[in-house]
């Protein structure tokens, strides 16, 4: 399967801080890294809490700058990552590497590698 036009829609749905949209691309057992706290959240709902507070305290901004399909399940994201505090004042500007392994065509998991 080809789960380029699904990532690609789960960042722009991301960045316009639609938590459903990006919500119905995953299973209901996934596994999100918290990147601000450390650790992952687990479920729809913890997914939901998690986004919901950081994003009253920081305004991530993701942009895929490559994406590469890892075998039959990964799928390899070369990220552009801008994180500014609410003030608007850059707290992070770094390129990330996002790793996604799905199940059913649903994100199962992500995790946050270095480059």
């Amino acid at each position: 399967m080809n789960y380029q036009d699904i990532i690609e829609q789960l960042y722009l749905s991301f960045n316009k801080r639609d938590i459903d949209a990006v919500l119905k691309h995953f299973h209901s057992n996934v596994a999100w890294p918290n990147g601000w706290e450390g650790g992952y959240v687990q479920g729809h709902d913890k997914v939901r809490d998690y986004w919901t507070r950081q994003w009253k305290e920081i305004d991530p901004v993701v942009t895929p700058v490559s994406i590469t399909q890892v075998g039959d399940n990964q799928v390899k994201v070369e990220v552009k990552q801008v994180v500014q505090d609410r003030a608007g004042n850059l707290i992070a500007d770094v390129m990330v590497i996002h790793l996604y392994t799905f199940e059913e065509a649903l994100v199962i998991k992500m995790e946050i590698l270095g480059l």
